[in-house]
Formats: C-alpha cells, structure tokens, sequence
C-alpha cells in the first residue's frame, strides 16, 4: 500500500483501512493549517488506489471500517468514487461503515442525485471542516467558503442522510473576533444541525501564514481562559438538539462530552469549574 506525503485521518478513523485517493488539499490555502503545506495536491487514478489495494487483499479481514483520504476526497469524480467503493463492497465483507473527508465546496459542486447514489453505495459519514460560522473570519484565514456555502451544503447532506461531523476551531479568530466567532459558529451549527460538533483548539504552527500574523501582532491568540469563554458563548447560543458535542482533541484545554440541548448545563458548568480551579490541561497533554 503506497501513501504519498502526510496522510491524516479524524481521530474516530484510528482503526479504518486509510485508502489515499487524492495527496494533499485541492485549497490548501488556509492560513492556520500545517496539514498539507509540503504537498502538491493531486487526484489519483481510481485504477492506481484500486492496484494498491490488491497489494494488501490479504489484510482485508482485519477491518470493518474505510476512510477515503487526503483532505477533501469528495473532490474526486462520482464515477471513481463509485468504481472505488464497489470495488471495497464486493472485495471487503467485513466493511460495515465508509467514511471519508468533504468540503462544502465538493459536496456543493455535487447533485443531491449523486451524493445520493455514494450514500446509498456505502459512504454514509463525511467529516467537513467549519472551522468557523463568522464570515470575515473564515476570509480572513482564507478557507474559500462561506456561512452560506457551508448551510447549502448541509441542506444537501440532511436531505441524503449523511452523518456529518463537523470541525470547528475555538479561538480561530483571535482576540479580535472572539465573540463572533462563538456566536456566528453557534449560528451556523443551529441552522445546519449536523450529526457531531467538535471543537479544536487554535494553535499557531511555524510554518503557517498565521504565524506571520502571530509574530507581526496582526494575530492575537487567546488564552486558556478566553478559549473557554469563547465556547462558553457557543453553547449558550447554540440550538441543535441531538447534536452530539466534544471537546476532547489534543489541543484542548478542557475535555467536554455531551449531547446537545439537553447537556448544555452541565458542559457550562464543567467549563465554569476548570475556570474556577484554572486545571487546564498541561501542555505535555495538548501535544507541546
């Protein structure tokens, strides 16, 4: 199995087969993200993906779970996504779940038509990076999107049935936008409704643009206890019952877990409490 440059995966995929059918991100514009910096993107014929899984068939039994990577796989075109899931369907029994990486962008340049037919052929769960609900947020960080194109597209994906699982980054906006950014997120996630909400955390890699900002002063990052006030604020705008809700990446300062509305009390106050005690996570847990 070949893998080119850096290969990522949610952290719920820990266990799924990572199949590469495009390297990098077709934006990689981002300025906060490290992710795909060093790799030129490129879509892999479907036929070569396919060829790299016949060199692994012996291992096929091990896995009940896909994730079709890099960044944003639904870019590919629904024919080869297709050929590439009936192929995982007649040659892996044991699969009971596909998932993979998508974009608003992608999912928006798709029919409901076909993004019907890739649900009902096995992919049922896309993971999508918000990142933000605040427009001038996610210009200024150059996400390429909007509050809009993220609503479109998950009209889309609620009308097919996905799972969607969305990302989004507490602290994105820095001292400058903090309110906006919980309270224009908490916006976007109340009129989408998807299936997870996660928050991350913003951190400042070197070898992002945002560091640029970082080191000039155009970027303020917040501290622990502004991070919380922020997502305090999130929760107590957001409207999206059954939403399940985590904040337990590395980078946060706090582990929160629940299911919204109906644990909207208890996370404020378990953010409430680590503000009182200030026992935020230690850096040596947050990946420092």
């Amino acid at each position: 199995m070949r893998y080119y440059g850096n290969v990522f995966r949610p952290p719920s995929e820990a266990r799924s087969l990572i199949i590469q059918a495009t390297v990098g991100c077709s934006n990689n514009n981002c300025t906060f993200c490290y992710m795909y910096k060093d790799d030129q993107f490129k879509i892999r014929d479907i036929d070569d993906v396919i060829a790299d899984l016949e060199d692994v068939r012996e291992y096929f039994s091990y896995y009940e779970r896909v994730f079709i990577a890099d960044g944003d796989a639904l870019v590919l075109k629904t024919e080869d996504l297709v050929k590439l899931i009936d192929y995982i369907n007649e040659n892996m029994p044991h699969v009971n779940r596909i998932a993979a990486y998508a974009t608003a962008g992608d999912i928006n340049r798709k029919s409901v038509k076909e993004l019907q037919t890739l649900y009902d052929k096995g992919l049922t769960i896309l993971y999508i990076g918000f990142e933000s609900g605040d427009d001038q947020i996610l210009k200024d960080v150059k996400k390429g999107l909007t509050y809009k194109d993220y609503v479109d597209a998950m009209e889309k994906c609620n009308e097919v049935g996905f799972e969607t699982s969305i990302t989004v980054i507490a602290g994105l906006g820095g001292r400058a936008r903090w309110r906006e950014n919980a309270i224009e997120t908490a916006k976007l996630i109340t009129d989408t409704k998807p299936t997870y909400v996660s928050y991350l955390t913003m951190r400042v890699y070197e070898n992002t643009p945002m560091y640029e900002d970082y080191i000039s002063g155009k970027f303020e990052p917040l501290t622990a206890e502004e991070i919380l006030f922020e997502i305090r604020l999130f929760l107590e705008n957001v409207d999206s019952e059954g939403t399940i809700f985590r904040s337990n990446h590395a980078s946060n300062y706090v582990l929160l877990g629940g299911v919204l509305n109906e644990d909207r009390d208890d996370l404020i106050a378990t953010i409430d409490q680590t503000l009182k005690e200030k026992n935020f996570r230690p850096g040596m847990l947050r990946g420092f």
